[in-house]
């Protein structure tokens, strides 16, 4: 985790550095980076996408800053119905088994469609 910190702070240091010379350039990598997804996010939405082909809402963010160590999943689908809670995020954990083994942390959100 002490590298994904050390590592972001060298990212906002170079990119203010860029920032101050050329504010144009700055915004576009933003926007870029902020339109594509990691190795990690592709990897674990095509998992879910298997697990729960029913799912009509899938978001999967790094919320680490890129490395990896923590992800953020929103995901609805009609297989939780009837479900608690607690049961929902269960069945998440267990599709993720194998990525959440390199993981410091997942936040999950789950939910029912409501149509």
């Amino acid at each position: 985790m002490l590298a994904c910190k050390r590592g972001l702070t060298n990212t906002m240091t170079s990119a203010l550095r860029v920032l101050r010379s050329n504010p144009v350039a700055v915004c576009s990598q933003v926007q870029r980076r902020l339109s594509t997804q990691t190795d990690g996010e592709v990897r674990i939405a095509k998992v879910l996408k298997e697990k729960f082909p029913s799912a009509s809402s899938l978001k999967v963010v790094d919320i680490s800053g890129g490395c990896g160590a923590m992800y953020e999943i929103h995901i609805e689908s009609s297989e939780f119905k009837g479900k608690r809670t607690v049961q929902q995020h269960q069945l998440v954990n267990q599709a993720l088994k194998d990525e959440i083994q390199g993981m410091h942390g997942l936040r999950i959100f789950t939910d029912v469609p409501k149509h």
